[in-house]
């Protein structure tokens, strides 16, 4: 839809901006807080991921999550408030501080359209306390209000503006702003440069050093023969060195395009560093009645045929270790919701999940959300799900430590949004790369049960990460 207004017709819609963020002022001068003044805009057209790459500031928080096939995509950029967690509690801790937020907010606009109202945006890394001397580029948990919005939903396209008035605020100064802002993402200009070319490898480096994922895989089997665990997930990361600074959100970019039915991501913590991803795993979905995850384990390769390609398909959904490392998930997912009252019917049989570089057995579950449930409480319940740590996951986690050659930090953790209305979705941020700079560390992940080869799971690994190595650079094998 075009807007065509007059210059009056304008000074009269700034006025009235003015005079809702003078209400505003005036509320956090009463009761002594300041207040969030939150405008939503449908507008014509907006494709968040460039017109975050247009605003793109690497010292600034920003969010970015899409899901290609289906048409959702949301992104924010800059913080206008935010927190950060550590411990068991994180989950509770991020909803009471999205609680406080929502109690000081005031919210106008299109609020009508799907996408409006402010989102909060946010990341809870794989362990809920920091690796001893480890990397720690992410809090425990941390959840940001940005200021700048862009949701694509159901065909429509959505920009909220969330503004922080304080007592001794200048409504007119904060009006002109955002009026301004809003008039660019009605007609938003993404300029016509063309993108540098792809950066050059320079170093890679495994690390732990060469075999170590494959010794590790053995140790961990040993530990599953003895009964310690059912299952664990090893991950291995391969260390990057490029001959200029990586542009993280036009790797996105290409993620999103070469795998449409996974969500591409990009989750920045205002230091510069970005890790960034397509996961085809989702945690949780919810419009707020609804609840909606999925089991997603056992693995085969794609074939270059379309009868070699049936075969590993065929293969897989006869595999019994396969079958079994699937079973131990949906188990677990029932079992954990459960916990906060949710009820699964009887799950169907596994499906396949074909992506360009691998398959997977799928199973989506859905059930209701029951009345005053978050889904932060859900995500609580959820993480981490056999598919990245294991079963029992008390037995296993601790072995992951010990294991493991690197941190996870983000890897494997959630990445995601939810809305003033209790919707949102959150995904596990697997199949990813922390990008820091001309540096990449790049993350795969394999789940070991009884019968597991540690050659097979390296190879596995090893499929993984080429395709994020591909869309970052096409030089270069893991």
């Amino acid at each position: 839809m075009e807007v065509i207004e007059t210059q009056r017709h304008r000074e009269a819609r700034v006025e009235d901006l003015e005079r809702f963020l003078e209400a505003c002022r005036d509320a956090a001068e009463e009761d002594g807080h300041w207040k969030v003044a939150s405008i939503s805009l449908r507008v014509n057209h907006a494709d968040p991921l460039a017109v975050l790459e247009a605003i793109y500031e690497p010292g600034e928080f920003h969010a970015y999550l899409e899901h290609p096939q289906t048409g959702e995509a949301i992104a924010g950029a800059e913080a206008v408030c935010s927190g950060s967690w550590a411990g068991p509690g994180r989950f509770a801790e991020a909803r009471a501080f999205a609680d406080e937020v929502l109690e000081h907010t005031i919210a106008v606009g299109d609020l009508d359209t799907p996408g409006s109202g402010p989102h909060f945006l946010g990341a809870f890394p794989f362990f809920d306390e920091a690796r001893a001397g480890g990397e720690n580029a992410f809090p425990r948990a941390v959840l940001f209000l940005p200021h700048w919005q862009v949701r694509q939903t159901q065909g429509r396209y959505v920009a909220v503006a969330n503004c922080r008035v304080e007592a001794d605020a200048d409504p007119t100064l904060l009006a002109r702003r955002i009026w301004e802002a809003h008039q660019r993402f009605i007609s938003f200009r993404y300029g016509e440069e063309l993108p540098p070319p792809p950066p050059r490898l320079r170093q890679r480096a495994e690390v732990g050093g060469e075999g170590h994922y494959c010794r590790q895989v053995g140790a961990a089997l040993q530990r599953v023969r003895a009964n310690a665990y059912e299952k664990i997930v090893l991950a291995r990361a391969l260390d990057l060195t490029f001959d200029r600074a990586l542009r993280p959100l036009e790797t996105a970019n290409r993620l999103r395009n070469r795998f449409p039915s996974c969500h591409a991501f990009s989750f920045a913590n205002a230091h510069g560093q970005s890790l960034i991803g397509a996961t085809p795993e989702r945690l949780l979905e919810t419009d707020g009645r609804r609840l909606r995850t999925e089991a997603i384990a056992g693995s085969a390769q794609r074939g270059t045929s379309a009868r070699e390609d049936a075969r590993f398909a065929s293969d897989l959904l006869a595999s019994e270790k396969d079958l079994r490392e699937h079973a131990h998930v949906v188990e677990s997912i029932r079992r954990r919701l459960a916990s906060v009252g949710i009820t699964l019917p009887d799950p169907p049989p596994p499906r396949l999940l074909a992506l360009p570089n691998v398959q997977h057995l799928h199973t989506p579950l859905e059930a209701e959300l029951p009345d005053g449930t978050h889904l932060l409480a859900v995500a609580d319940a959820l993480h981490p799900t056999p598919a990245v740590g294991g079963t029992p996951r008390e037995a296993a986690l601790p072995d992951i430590l010990r294991l493991e050659a690197f941190p996870r930090g983000l890897y494997a953790g959630l990445v995601g949004w939810f809305d003033h209305r209790g919707a949102g979705e959150w995904v596990v941020a697997i199949r990813s790369a922390l990008i820091d700079g001309p540096h990449a560390r790049l993350f795969a992940g394999a789940g070991l049960v009884e019968g597991s080869q540690p050659e097979s799971e390296e190879r596995e690994t090893r499929l993984k990460m080429q395709a994020l190595l591909d869309a970052i650079t096409e030089e270069g094998n893991p």
